[in-house]
């Protein structure tokens, strides 16, 4: 004799006291139709298809289902100085920023002139063409005319930049100081935030590194409208297109070729920032100072520590990822 669920009529054994079809304990009721002599339907394997209709319930899973479970399958597992050294992009950028925030204070208090600007940013930008030329291996067989281009749109843009120089000068005349101050500030912290800083792009800056340098650009033509002198908007606002658009493809380039360039150029700019910042407030520098500890040495400690609360499981329940195996053919897993 066999039973009958009462709630589909499919036959179960006398022995099974639990429907597998409900989600929930239900008493199996002999139906007075059994007859004797009637085999038991086979019942079909349980497969994780939820597509084919089975004799399961889709919420049923059976012993083996945990089976496949892995955890912390795609963690990375990170080394100390490695993150240090990774760390070294955000370091260069936060100096970067301070470096511009102490050459316009010197500039807007007249300690530095604007002619010493000019040259020195015309200076630094010729040596680092000189050396994004040299140690680029992709160069085209038609360089020089790529160079005469590069050249001549330089001449063009800096052409263009001191015929808007009264323009600019003049743009936020009837703005308060404390707007100024507190727009610089906001602008900035976007320009931080959005930076691209995991790019490979030697080239192009992209969204969102765009986003970034067109808030530095926006913040240096707000500062430069609080300077006295053309001269001194000219001189600020091609220091910034250099500092902030050119000098961060100048930094990847470096980073790309040599780990030690890059740790030699985090110093450089570390000191530099330290040093020009010493004349204007040793509060800020001792704050600077700090964080960039902080950030360097402490948050990678900080960021492999926690990695041991790390739970990331994965199983039979994530979704099916296609590998292509011989280029056409596609295995599901």
């Amino acid at each position: 004799m066999y039973n009958y669920c009462p709630r589909d009529g499919r036959p179960f054994r006398e022995d099974e006291q639990i429907c597998p079809l409900c989600d929930f304990q239900r008493t199996i009721e002999q139906s007075p139709s059994t007859r004797p002599g009637i085999p038991l339907p086979p019942r079909t394997s349980w497969r994780k298809l939820l597509y084919v209709k089975q004799d399961y319930p889709d919420n049923y899973v059976d012993d083996t289902f945990l089976e496949e479970l892995q955890k912390n399958a795609n963690v990375r597992h990170y080394e100390y100085w490695s993150v240090v050294l990774e760390s070294t992009i955000i370091s260069q950028h936060i100096s970067s920023i301070v470096i511009f925030v102490a050459v316009f204070i010197n500039l807007y208090l007249e300690i530095l002139s604007s002619h010493a600007l000019i040259t020195i940013g015309t200076a630094g930008s010729a040596i680092g063409y000189g050396f994004w030329d040299w140690s680029n291996t992709m160069l085209t067989p038609d360089s020089n005319f790529q160079r005469r281009k590069i050249f001549k749109g330089a001449v063009l843009f800096f052409l263009t930049l001191l015929g808007l120089t009264p323009i600019l000068k003049t743009l936020t005349e009837k703005t308060s100081e404390d707007t100024i101050w507190a727009l610089t500030v906001i602008l900035f912290l976007a320009n931080l935030a959005f930076h691209d800083y995991g790019s490979g792009n030697r080239r192009n800056i992209k969204y969102p590194g765009s986003l970034s340098t067109n808030a530095a650009i926006f913040a240096s033509v707000v500062l430069a409208s609080r300077l006295k002198t053309n001269l001194h908007v000219f001189g600020l606002m091609s220091f910034a297109v250099q500092w902030f658009a050119l000098f961060p493809m100048l930094r990847r380039q470096i980073r790309s070729i040599s780990s030690r360039g890059n740790l030699a150029l985090t110093i450089v700019l570390f000191l530099t920032a330290t040093t020009l910042f010493s004349q204007i407030s040793p509060a800020i520098v001792v704050i600077y100072i700090l964080g960039m500890i902080f950030l360097t040495f402490v948050c990678p400690f900080w960021l492999i520590w926690i990695q041991r609360y790390k739970n990331e499981i994965h199983g039979p329940w994530d979704e099916a990822r296609p590998k292509i195996l011989h280029g056409r053919s596609f295995d599901y897993n």
